[in-house]
Parts: structure tokens; C-alpha cells; sequence
């Protein structure tokens, strides 16, 4: 059994330890040591990533009451090492995971609902709860949760024993067995956990939900605290910021003015796709009677406005009336019509002749071409 020093001191990040057992394992080495203070794996959180003797601890997981540290170079067995766990990382992580038993709880006292899962990421938190909250909902928890933040509750981590634990009232995602380590916050939350937390709810900083959505018939949400919130917040800040200064407008009016921007470009849009419209009708008036193919290249990105030019041409032409338009990837987008050949069957050899994918009805296809101008135009002319 390794001890286990997070469980004594959550802020212990350098520490002394022997080196009991390294064994390589798929290119890494599996070291156990007497005690540690690299927290593996388990309840949401990663694993606690630093140095020992010297190299560098890739991961831990525990297995069978032993603490499995993944470095990168081997330890001699016996040795005397130091440890020297990645403190940032731990501190953040603290805050978030304390954080989260903030939230979860204060979400159990108001709506009696359970969070059903939870997972630390690399940008925020990831919490899943069998309740369908509200937007109020959410930010009522979020401001009593900060208050209890404010409130600079101290966290107390204990293992109670069977008879104790059998009388308290804790959360738990799952069925426990065995020794069950607690960690309560007065009046806010009680949870089984494994992980390290902060002493006092004042190191947890901010708590702020980023985004909710319905999930599986409850609630998902993302969650930041403390200097990732901070983070956060700053990346945000700016990006608002440039955004009101492109814009020339206060940084709250940001929104308002976007919308704006959305109306002129979707009444741009309409404008533009009947202009299109109107001058495929033109071109089309253009095109003399009589041809047998008629192959037209026409800049234009609205897909409908050369559709509508290929029907116009298929009635002044005998066979095929070929409409091509740039393609945003480069190349063209084409659309064949014709009232005499089946183009279903004939859409192989087209796309082989002008390089191009695409398909369609036996009246209709349409795809995309790679060859050049004159190549299409030759190959169009000649079928």
C-alpha cells in the first residue's frame, strides 16, 4: 500500500519518498514508492504530473492500494528521491474540483437532483446532472455558490467509520464499500471524494458557468473557478473589446450592434440573389436558338441563380445546356441539363471528361469540375 500524503496535506507539493518497485511498461517506467503526494487518476480528476528523482512523472494511477507513477526514465530501486508535483496545475484543478462540490451541492439542496457525472478538462469542467435546469435555475446556483466562496467556509476531509458513515447524509455517485473519505463544506455540501481540495472556499475564487444545454434528459454544464475563470474571463474581455472597436460601440451595446450586421447581410443576400437571378435571365435571353450545346461559364456563387439559367438555356438548345460557377475550394460547380438525354446514365463519362463528381436526376446532374475552361468547353461541345 502506498501512503498516500495528499490525503494529510492537499498544499504538499515537494516531498521525499524511497523508490520500492520501477518496472517498464510500453516505453515508460512504473514506479511505486513508499508514500506520494502525486494524486493518480480517479473521481473526474487527471492525475497530478511533476518530477521525481529527477524525471519526469508523465501520469499516475492507482492500482491495487499502490500509486503507479508513469515516468519517463527509470529509478533504482532503494533510492532516496524527491518529488516535486506540478503546484500550478494542482491549484487549479483544487479550485475547480472544490468548486464543483460547491455547485453540485448547492444544486442538491435547491432541487434535490444528483450530478451524475463529472470530468476535469484542459479549458473548463464538464458537470452532468438528472435535472432539467432553467436559465434561472443556473443563476441561482451560481450566485449562492460564489456566496459561499465569499463566505470563506473552511473544507474539512475526514474518514468516518462504518457506524458514522452509516449515519450521515453524503452524496455519492456510486455504491461505496470499504473506507469512504468525506469532504464537507458546512451548510453547503457533503461528498465522498478521493481527490485533493482546498482548505478554505476562499482559494476557490469565481465560480462561473460557461454554458448549459439539455443532455440525455438533464442538465450539462460547463464550468470554470478561480485563475481559469480569470482567464477566461480576460480572453473574453479582449475579444469583446476588439470586437467594439471594429464595430465603433461600447462593449455591452457588442450584441445589438451584431444583429444589426446579420439583418444588412441577410437583406444584402435577398438583394444579391435576386440581382443574380436577373442577370441569368439576361444572359439566358442572350444565348441564340437553335444550338445543339450550349456550355456557359458564369461568375456567380448563388447555386439557384444557375440553376434557373440552365433551365432557361435547356429551351433554346437541343441537347445539353452546361451552366458552370466557381467553386469555393477552387475549380467550378456545374449543372448539366438536358430535355433529350438521360444524364443519370451519362454522369460517368461527363465527370471523366471534366474531371468532376457529381450526379443527379436523368433531366439534371450537378457536381464539381477540376479541368480547365477550354478543356470543359471542348468536351461539352463535343457530346
Amino acid at each position: 500500500m502506498t501512503e498516500k500524503l495528499y490525503y494529510r496535506d492537499s498544499h504538499l507539493f515537494r516531498f521525499t519518498s524511497e523508490v520500492l518497485r520501477c518496472e517498464e511498461a510500453d516505453g515508460k517506467y512504473l514506479v511505486v514508492l513508499k508514500e506520494t503526494a502525486f494524486f493518480p487518476e480517479g473521481g473526474g480528476q487527471p492525475a497530478d504530473t511533476g518530477l521525481l528523482g529527477g524525471v519526469r512523472v508523465l501520469d499516475a494511477h492507482e492500482k491495487n492500494g499502490e500509486v503507479l507513477h508513469y515516468c519517463d526514465a527509470p529509478l533504482a530501486v532503494g533510492a532516496a528521491v524527491t518529488g516535486e508535483i506540478d503546484a500550478e496545475q494542482r491549484l487549479r484543478r483544487m479550485q475547480n474540483h472544490s468548486g464543483e462540490h460547491i455547485f453540485s451541492g448547492t444544486a442538491h439542496s435547491l432541487f434535490g437532483c444528483s450530478n451524475v457525472g463529472f470530468h476535469i478538462g484542459a479549458d473548463d469542467m464538464t458537470l452532468d446532472f438528472d435535472y432539467v435546469f432553467t436559465a434561472e435555475d443556473v443563476e441561482r446556483i451560481e450566485t449562492l455558490a460564489n456566496e459561499a466562496v465569499r463566505r470563506n467556509l473552511p473544507v474539512r476531509v475526514f474518514f468516518p467509520s462504518p457506524e458514522e458513515l452509516a449515519a450521515l447524509d453524503y452524496r455519492s455517485k456510486k455504491e461505496l464499500s470499504g473506507e469512504v473519505r468525506i469532504v464537507e463544506i458546512p451548510g453547503v455540501d457533503r461528498c465522498a471524494c478521493c481527490a485533493p481540495h482546498v482548505s478554505y472556499t476562499g482559494e476557490i475564487g469565481i465560480i462561473k458557468v460557461l454554458n448549459f444545454e439539455k443532455h440525455r434528459g438533464g442538465t450539462r454544464l460547463s464550468l470554470l473557478c478561480g485563475m481559469q475563470a480569470l482567464e477566461d474571463y480576460r480572453r473574453k474581455l479582449r475579444s469583446a473589446s476588439e470586437i467594439s472597436a471594429l464595430l465603433s460601440v461600447r462593449r455591452d451595446a457588442v450584441s445589438e450592434a451584431v444583429q444589426r450586421l446579420l439583418e444588412e447581410r441577410d437583406a444584402l443576400k435577398e438583394k444579391r440573389a435576386a440581382l443574380s437571378l436577373e442577370l441569368m435571365r439576361l444572359k439566358a435571353e442572350a444565348v441564340p436558338a437553335g444550338q445543339r450545346n450550349v456550355c456557359l461559364f458564369v461568375d456567380v456563387s448563388d447555386e439557384i441563380a444557375a440553376r434557373e439559367l440552365c433551365n432557361l438555356v435547356m429551351e433554346k438548345c437541343s441537347c445539353l445546356a452546361a451552366v458552370f460557377f466557381p467553386a469555393s475550394e477552387g475549380g467550378y460547380r456545374y449543372i448539366i441539363g438536358s430535355r433529350t438525354r438521360d444524364l443519370r446514365k451519362e454522369s460517368k463519362a461527363i465527370n471523366t471528361g471534366i474531371q468532376g463528381r457529381g450526379g443527379g436526376r436523368p433531366e439534371m446532374i450537378q457536381g464539381s469540375a477540376g479541368a480547365a475552361e477550354a478543356e470543359i468547353r471542348e468536351f461539352i461541345n463535343s457530346i
